[in-house]
């Protein structure tokens, strides 16, 4: 009953997650850039130190968790962190030239593969005395194989999409649709975003131990790698605040409160993925398969959600019902995906 209570959770986070989107729609009069790196302060900064606090037992301080743990997994951590914010920058631009069902599949599929074997095989070359590959047994491998299946049948309806529709009926779903241009960002995209989960495997010894919740253990470690994303989103889009002019977006007083709010939801609707991903890690203990394996559930998750939120905002008008039928395929595979593990 746990694990199913520790997968609905996860399950949660990546609802919340692909539906982050959704609000920056609602953004006014901010370029990219702009509202990027705001929703970004809520999303990788404020939201994720807040989460922190809640490991922090009575006595005990982030700070001091910090300044204790070891040097060279606290750096790799944030690192990690950083190369992620790599990911998360053309994360964005896969969704534009792609649309937010196939963008976020093909990015969240590489993600997750990579997410899941690079950490341990990282982990065995700089700590090989904790045979950290020994996590990766034949269910976890099973288990990343039938989420690549399914993330290549969604590529293959995204293909047959691109090939199907007319010029203008491409622009109509997906404003900038440019499918080779699309796949190739989003490969890139996923293998970058993969290291979200690595430098979660670097800062896994960062916490408080048996003296925090289970649920909020690896919070401490999320804040790091998000600290380490926030610096290089930061960057980038202050750089194009001063290539494309656009400073001036933030004196634009009118529009501040309509897009705060709906950077603020977004954020936090983005940040619900790696919250839920802890509190269902802490139902998922008595399965070490499932532990090792949570980030890759998650990721397949969110392809899920994605695609579903792709049929409601009518990006896939226009399909062949074979299509459809193939996509519809792709999605079943990946929710079995998540069980497959658990039944093997």
């Amino acid at each position: 009953m746990e694990i199913i209570i520790g997968l609905l959770i996860i399950a949660i986070g990546a609802f919340c997650q692909s539906s982050c989107y959704v609000p920056i729609n609602k953004i006014k009069s901010w370029s990219w850039e702009s509202y990027w790196i705001v929703q970004g302060v809520f999303a990788w900064l404020i939201l994720p130190f807040l989460g922190a606090l809640l490991a922090v037992p009575a006595g005990g301080s982030l700070c001091g968790l910090f300044a204790d743990a070891p040097s060279f997994n606290f750096w790799m951590t944030i690192l990690f962190g950083v190369l992620w914010g790599v990911g998360g920058l053309t994360f964005g631009l896969s969704m534009r030239y792609l649309g937010v069902a196939l963008g976020q599949s093909i990015a969240l599929g590489t993600c997750a593969a990579i997410g899941t074997v690079m950490g341990p095989l990282l982990l065995q070359v700089f700590f090989p005395e904790n045979d950290p590959v020994s996590q990766l047994t034949y269910s976890v491998i099973l288990g990343v194989v039938a989420t690549l299946v399914g993330i290549a049948i969604i590529g293959v309806a995204g293909s047959m999409k691109a090939n199907s529709l007319s010029e203008e009926e491409k622009k109509a779903a997906v404003k900038d649709f440019n499918f080779p241009k699309g796949i190739a960002i989003a490969l890139l995209a996923g293998f970058m975003s993969g290291c979200f989960n690595v430098g979660l495997e670097f800062g896994s010894g960062i916490n408080f131990g048996d003296l925090s919740n289970p649920m909020f253990r690896t919070l401490p470690a999320t804040f790091l790698v998000t600290l380490g994303g926030f610096v290089t989103n930061a960057v980038y889009c202050f750089w194009q605040n001063q290539k494309n002019h656009t400073w001036s977006d933030y004196s634009k007083g009118s529009v501040w409160g309509n897009n705060l709010l709906f950077c603020l939801l977004a954020g936090a609707l983005w940040y619900s993925q790696f919250f839920g991903l802890a509190l269902g890690k802490g139902f998922l203990t008595s399965s070490p398969t499932l532990m090792t394996l949570s980030f890759c559930i998650l990721m397949a998750l969110n392809v899920v959600f994605s695609n579903v939120w792709g049929i409601i905002l009518k990006e896939w008008k226009g399909c062949s019902k074979k299509t459809m039928t193939v996509l519809v395929i792709g999605i079943v595979v990946l929710i079995v995906s998540t069980f497959i593990p658990q039944i093997i």
